[in-house]
């Protein structure tokens, strides 16, 4: 997918990200891609485990982009991006950002550091992206940052 890809999860810290995402897509006039995973469990041999109801979950995630991405579009000063598309998937976060990045221009996401280890700046998702992604990748940091 060319133009800007967006990872979002529903909270604050993917929501500042895929604000930065919109307005960095109107300046570079770029479509813009805001993808959610509906998160896998591992199976054996780690492969993807699939159940039932993961089509309506990840279905589920997906009406939750598009809200939380109408909120922020109308929340934009200004421009919004030309094209907006909204992808929820079923698979493991990491991997799905970095196979949605290929030939992205830029991958952009939360700075999360919720994880076991609050004092580390980035989540463990951002940080894997980050170490294994082809394209670039902007890590938007909490608002109150210094």
């Amino acid at each position: 997918m060319a133009g800007i890809i967006v990872g979002v999860d529903g909270s604050g810290h993917s929501q500042r990200a895929l604000e930065w995402a919109a307005k960095e897509a109107v300046l570079r006039q770029v479509p813009l891609t805001v993808l959610t995973v509906h998160e896998a469990v591992r199976g054996y041999y780690s492969a993807v485990a699939v159940y039932p109801d993961d089509p309506a979950r990840t279905q589920d995630a997906r009406v939750a982009a598009q809200a939380e991405t109408d909120k922020v579009l109308a929340g934009l000063d200004g421009p919004r991006p030309d094209s907006v598309t909204v992808t929820a998937v079923h698979g493991f976060p990491v991997d799905e950002l970095i196979k949605a990045g290929q030939d992205a221009d830029m991958i952009v996401l939360g700075s999360r550091g919720a994880g076991g280890f609050t004092r580390l700046l980035m989540g463990s998702t951002a940080s894997q992206v980050v170490q294994h992604s082809q394209s670039p990748v902007l890590i938007v940091p909490p608002e109150n940052s210094n």
